[in-house]
């Protein structure tokens, strides 16, 4: 009943937080804030890098990772 009640009270905070914001934001050289951006509570998506995705659409196998000299301990 707690964490409910947190997640109400930072629903209506980050609304208000991304009003302001958006009030303040020049619409030429940013995109509007969601109130999602403020809530610690919202699942954030992970974006994939393009390795990733150019092993999911061709099926070729990422390259492997190289070993060098910098990656040995030093004694």
């Amino acid at each position: 009943m707690a964490e409910q009640r947190e997640r109400s009270e930072w629903a209506r905070t980050s609304s208000l937080l991304a009003l302001i914001a958006n009030v303040h934001r020049d619409p030429k050289k940013t995109r509007a804030f969601k109130p999602g951006d403020f809530d610690p509570f919202t699942k954030r998506t992970g974006r994939s890098d393009m390795m990733e995705l150019k092993t999911l659409f061709t099926g070729a196998k990422p390259p492997a990772a190289r070993t060098t000299s910098d990656d040995r301990s030093e004694h």
